[in-house]
């Protein structure tokens, strides 16, 4: 079962190392965000894949912050985006 959640952890990997090259050759600044929660996503399946599979429980404490900050940096994209004074389009 080791090999197999290693195997796993190597794929997701591979698959966050493709949503790298989105973040860098993004044409806007919105893709560029979507492929960086990709990133966090990944990183965090990886983090508990590998804590599973080699039964160290402080790579799932790691995972956690992980998605804490991938949260946060969501919201300040969107903050940063919006305009300031809640303006609602002529209401």
């Amino acid at each position: 079962m080791t090999g197999f959640m290693m195997f796993m952890a190597a794929t997701v990997l591979a698959s966050v190392a493709l949503g790298l090259c989105r973040v860098l050759l993004g044409p806007t600044r919105a893709d560029a965000m979507l492929a960086a929660q990709l990133l966090g996503t990944g990183a965090v399946a990886v983090l508990l894949l590998l804590s599973h599979a080699t039964a160290r429980s402080h790579l799932a404490d790691v995972a956690l912050v992980v998605a804490l900050l991938a949260s946060v940096v969501s919201v300040a994209f969107v903050r940063r985006l919006k305009p300031v004074g809640g303006h609602n389009g002529g209401a």
